[in-house]
């Protein structure tokens, strides 16, 4: 059984908003972490609300069979989870947005690859909307990530 998480309260470095990442999101990415040393990287896009400068994470997709995935390299396939994004956006009258990506890594204290950084400003240009990005570490470790108009900032957990 997968051990329970409390959700993530995390404070926005740009204002006074919040990030808040449910325990659902944060259970997706336990399930995936890369414990074997043959275990590709995972991931997805980050799905939820946009409350004025809140940030509300509620759903996660995983990697599907069209994402390309090796031991340190994970390719997103775009269709696949855009539908899976608009459905939910249909579903919920207009209100659940995409709101960024996660993958995994396989070390212990992750952070961004210049890959991961270049990839995050081409959608935050895109956007125009501050997003959240996170990577899964090993252990229950996370980076997580806000990409505004200033650029990529890591936001640390509240203490």
């Amino acid at each position: 059984m997968p051990r329970m998480l409390s959700p993530l309260v995390l404070r926005r470095p740009d204002d006074d908003g919040f990030v808040l990442v449910e325990e659902q999101v944060l259970q997706v990415f336990v399930r995936h972490r890369q414990l074997h040393q043959d275990a590709c990287e995972s991931g997805g896009i980050l799905l939820g609300y946009r409350r004025g400068s809140h940030l509300h994470v509620t759903e996660a997709t995983a990697s599907l069979d069209s994402d390309q995935t090796s031991r340190t390299r994970f390719f997103r396939s775009a269709t696949p989870h855009q539908q899976a994004a608009l459905a939910r956006w249909r579903e919920s009258g207009g209100t659940m947005d995409y709101l960024g990506e996660w993958h995994t890594h396989p070390e212990n204290n992750p952070s961004p690859s210049t890959i991961d950084m270049r990839s995050w400003q081409h959608i935050c240009s895109m956007r125009k909307a501050p997003m959240v990005f996170v990577i899964a570490g090993i252990q229950d470790r996370l980076w997580i990530g806000l990409g505004i108009s200033t650029g990529l900032h890591s936001i640390p957990e509240l203490t």
